[in-house]
Order: structure tokens, then C-alpha cells, then sequence
């Protein structure tokens, strides 16, 4: 779960911190407050798209930092990917800088932003518009269907998956003997005569940089013998002056004169005499490097004419030459595939044959669970939208077998029909904002018993209601945060009354503050929701008496 969030310099908001824990938790306060403020940054830690414009005017950067307590079954998978997890606890940043760059870290490692998508959205499911227009779409409706479905269903899918693969592999080899033989030939010479090269030239590990390195050596031969001539003088020294190693043995030979006078230099002599050895070796290595030095102009020719060599194999292979031995490995495989798939056609033939029937076969299964599993859940959520006051609607799930794709055999349409008269049509064709936030959540309620995410986010899942449809609402997320963190953006009362966490956003002088509110302060709020004076002692009892009231009432 979401256990604590700091916000700093993000549009409104100049510095806040929120505090979240288990069950239901309500966002609430005036429009314009800077609610939606915080939904951007807790999207930011899931790795949506930095805006600049999201810095608050005159700060020079945006941060959000995010806590997250994780079970071991969330833990197990970042491990894995070598995330650091200390106490089960998950520390996630993100930084906007006002200029259009971000950062991101995740357990204290710089991470892209798809790293975010990739590890932190999973543990959180966001709920507002966007979802609901996704909705609408016939994948996500095959994906919920799908999402449904018991544990023989989710090995149907990946044993689909599986055929599926295999019956692209099988197509593949089996077009690569009959389809395209001049190509398959083609390949097959270019690949042969590319390796032969390759072969002949025998490269190895970073030899490219070897040559560029003796390249340059043996052109400068004349500027290193100067260089090094004119170190070895200052060391060595000239007949008209003394070089370096003669002044440090003059030195030392001082230092043992006054250690005779006081025993505490010995220490001193033994390091000078320590220096002037090795700028004596210093000399003679350098000694030895000068008289090495050879131009060799047959040497250097060889060196110029392999890196030539070297650079026409590199050619649209590889950027260096490891990277050239890595696409030789590839392109020995590739020839084998090509030479072993080439020598038995009626083989290749037969084996996509059997693929494509498995494919079928499976196909034909995942279709019948997917027409069980889409009843079922339709029937589930449909119950849901009677208690929603939707109680003449029906949900309808239909699996109609179409050609094989990588996701099965079927087209899935989730239809509505909102009472017993009218035709059932798609969701994405003529369902409300209302009707769609009531049946995402009647989703989220029956698909909750079966999904592993701990933490859910709803925004606008009020939307378009009130009375006492918005206190069942407030009564299914309760039920949903029964056993993981619901945390829901509201402007109504009837729901936030059944929060277990009440969180207020408040707006001062241009500032947005968030604060817990508890007993009197809980009042206040509700009673300022339900448009009462939130000052008056008995406008709060009266609110509070109306809200209470009517929890017993839900069907939750």
C-alpha cells in the first residue's frame, strides 16, 4: 500500500505531506483546492508524463516522493530485477525540473520513467476518466473478461499463448522454405560469404582500440623520443646542470648529516632515500621505453591496412569489434536454420500444420471458458448496478469466435442495456459518464475477490450522482477497502462518511495544505459538504445525524 506521500513545488501545492493507511481513505475539499494536484503526483511515481508546466511558478524544480509498505508477493519481483527493498519498504522519487527534464529513482536507483510504469504502476490501480474511456474498448473488455477468470482459465491463456507462438514460429520456417526460396538463397550465400570474411580475419575482444592505439603510436614516434628525451634529461640532467635524481641524492645525503645530530630524522632519510631510488628506476624505465621506440613503417602499414579491413566488416554489422563476434554468432545460427529448414519441406509443412490445429484446439477451449467466465461476470456486476440505482440495467457479455489472433479465437463486447425495453448496445456506444463510473466500480468490486493489487485510486467515480446511489458507492468501497487500501477523490458526503481516513485539501492565500481531519474537524468537513455552516455545532449534528442515517440503508 501507499503509505506516505511528499509533494513539494507542484503546481498549487508548495510543501505537503500525506499520510495514508489501510481501508478506505477520502480526499476531499473545495474545487480548485488542489485535489487533483495530488492524483498528478501519485500518477508521476506511476510514470506518467513530466510537464514542466506542472512546477509551481518560481520554484525551480517539482519532487514527489513516495513510501510504499509491500507484502513478500510484491516484493519477490523487484528483487529479482535488483531493486532494494529495506524493511518491505519501497522508497520511490520523482523529480521535474522547471527547464522539461525529469528524474526518477526507485529503491534508490536512477530508473527511465517507463521503470516506473514497469515496477510501481502494478501496485496501484487508478481509476478517473481515462479508465473509463478505456472502458470502452473492446481489448480492455476482453482483458476484464479475462481477468475473471479462475485459475484454469488464466492456464488456458498461457497455454494459448504458448500454441500461438509456436504457430508463429512454424508459419515462419515454413514460408522461409516455400515462399521465398531466391531470398532463402540470397541469405544463405550472404551470410556464408560474410563469415568466411570474418573467419579470415579472425577478430577478437576490443581489437579495434588496440589498433587505433598502436596507430597512433607508431606515427608519433618522433614526438614521444622528444618528449621522453627531454623527461629523461630533467631527471638524469645534462653536463652544464644537475638533474633531478643528483639534487635529490644531495638532499638526502644532507638529511643524513643532520640525522647524526638528531635521531628523529630517520624517519625523513629513509623516505628521501626511498624518492631517490625510484626517480633513479624512474630514469631507467624511461631509458628503456626510449630506446623501444621504432618507427617500423612496415609495422605501422599492417597496422592501417587491418583496421581497414577491419572497418569494411564493420559495415552495417556492428559498431565495434565485439560487437562484430556477437553478430557472427547470430549469423552462424541463422545459417543453420536456413540450411536445416531448407533440406525437408514436407517436414516444415506438417509441423505448421499441427500448430495451427493446436492453435485451433486450444483456441476452441479459451473460447468456452471466456463465454462462462463473461456470464458470470456480467451477472456479478449487473447485481452491483441494481444496489447503484441502476435497477432495471443488465450487463451482457458477448464471445463471438472470430480468425486466430495472439489473443485468442474470440471478439468480447460487454453490452448495456439500461432497462428491459431498450436494445442492448456496447459501452462505447451510448453510456454515460454516470452509468460508466457505476459499472467500473461494480467491476472493481467483483474483480476485487480475485486481484492481487493492494491499492486502489478512484477519481470521479461519483460522478454524475447523489442521494442515496452515492451512499451505496461509499458502502461497495468499503467493502473493496475491506481487505486492501482504497483511496477515493470525492465531493460527496455520502461517501466519505464511510471513510476509516480523512484527508482535507485546504487552499490559504494561494497555498494548498493537506491535513487529517478527526472527530469535531470530520464534522466540520462533512457538514461543509452537504452545504451547512461548518461553524454550527447543531448544522454538524444535523449532518451528521442525515449521513449516519442512511448507512444502514445501503445494500453494501
Amino acid at each position: 500500500m501507499i503509505s506516505t506521500i511528499e509533494i513539494s513545488g507542484i503546481g498549487v501545492i508548495d510543501r505537503a505531506t500525506l499520510d495514508f493507511g489501510e481501508g478506505l481513505t477520502v480526499l476531499t475539499g473545495e474545487t480548485g483546492a488542489g485535489k487533483t494536484m495530488v492524483l498528478t503526483s501519485v500518477n508521476l511515481l506511476l510514470g506518467s508524463r513530466a510537464e514542466p508546466a506542472l512546477v509551481r511558478e518560481g520554484r525551480s524544480r517539482a519532487q514527489v516522493d513516495g513510501v510504499f509498505t509491500l507484502d513478500e508477493q510484491q516484493i519477490a519481483p523487484l528483487v529479482e530485477e535488483g531493486i532494494d527493498v529495506e524493511d518491505s519498504e519501497l522508497i520511490v522519487s520523482r523529480t521535474v525540473l522547471a527547464q522539461g527534464r525529469s528524474r526518477a529513482h526507485v529503491g534508490g536507483r536512477m530508473v527511465p520513467a517507463s521503470g516506473l510504469a514497469q515496477t510501481v504502476a502494478p501496485l496501484i490501480t487508478v481509476h478517473g476518466q481515462a479508465e473509463q474511456m478505456r472502458l470502452k474498448n473492446p481489448n480492455a473488455q476482453r482483458d476484464l473478461v479475462d481477468s475473471y477468470g479462475d485459475q484454469a482459465h488464466q492456464d488456458l491463456l498461457a497455454e494459448y499463448e504458448k500454441a500461438w507462438k509456436e504457430a508463429v514460429n512454424a508459419k515462419r520456417s515454413f514460408d522461409d522454405i516455400t515462399k521465398n526460396a531466391d531470398e532463402r538463397i540470397e541469405e544463405t550465400e550472404s551470410l556464408s560469404a560474410a563469415l568466411e570474411a570474418i573467419d579470415a580475419f579472425d577478430p577478437h575482444e576490443g581489437e579495434d582500440e588496440e589498433l587505433r592505439l598502436e596507430a597512433r603510436r607508431l606515427m608519433s614516434v618522433e614526438d614521444l623520443r622528444r618528449f621522453i628525451d627531454t623527461a629523461t634529461a630533467f631527471i638524469r640532467g645534462t653536463d652544464d646542470t644537475d638533474g633531478a635524481s643528483s639534487l635529490l641524492r644531495q638532499s638526502r645525503d644532507q638529511i643524513s648529516s643532520a640525522r647524526s645530530l638528531d635521531e628523529s630524522l630517520a624517519s625523513l632519510e629513509r623516505q628521501a632515500e626511498s624518492i631517490a631510488i625510484d626517480v633513479e628506476t624512474l630514469g631507467d624505465d624511461l631509458g628503456a621505453y626510449a630506446r623501444s621506440l621504432d618507427a617500423d613503417p612496415t609495422r605501422l602499414a599492417w597496422v592501417h591496412s587491418r583496421r581497414a579491413d577491419l572497418k569494411k566488416l564493420l559495415e552495417g554489422r556492428a559498431d565495434d569489434a565485439s560487437g562484430l563476434i556477437e553478430w557472427a554468432q547470430r549469423a552462424r545460427k541463422r545459417l543453420e536454420e536456413l540450411v536445416t529448414s531448407g533440406n525437408n519441406p514436407e517436414a516444415a509443412e506438417k509441423k505448421l500444420k499441427e500448430a495451427q490445429a493446436r492453435v485451433l484446439e486450444v483456441g476452441s477451449c479459451l473460447h468456452d471458458s471466456r463465454v462462462r467466465c463473461g456470464r458470470e461476470l456480467a451477472e456479478k456486476v449487473t447485481g452491483e448496478l441494481h444496489a447503484l440505482a441502476m435497477a432495471d440495467a443488465k450487463l451482457i457479455s458477448t464471445v463471438e469466435k472470430t480468425k486466430p489472433t495472439s489473443h485468442g479465437l474470440d471478439e468480447v463486447t460487454i453490452l448495456l442495456q439500461p432497462h428491459s425495453s431498450a436494445t442492448p448496445r456496447p459501452l462505447g456506444q451510448g453510456a454515460s459518464g454516470g452509468e460508466l463510473s457505476r459499472i467500473m466500480l461494480g467491476l472493481e468490486v467483483v474483480l476485487g475477490e480475485k486481484s492481487t493489487t493492494k491499492t486502489f485510486i478512484f477519481d470521479e467515480v461519483d460522478a454524475g450522482i447523489g442521494g442515496q446511489t452515492a451512499t451505496e458507492v461509499g458502502a461497495r468501497l468499503k467493502r473493496l477497502a475491506q481487505n486492501r487500501q482504497v483511496i477515493v477523490v470525492t465531493h460527496l458526503p455520502q461517501v466519505a462518511v464511510f471513510a476509516s481516513h480523512h484527508l482535507v485539501v485546504t487552499k490559504n492565500d494561494g497555498l494548498t495544505d493537506v491535513h487529517v481531519v478527526e472527530g469535531e474537524a470530520r464534522e466540520a468537513e462533512l457538514t461543509r459538504m452537504m452545504g451547512g455552516d461548518a461553524h454550527s455545532p447543531a448544522a454538524r449534528r444535523h449532518a451528521i445525524e442525515v449521513l449516519t442515517s442512511a448507512v444502514p440503508q445501503s445494500q453494501g
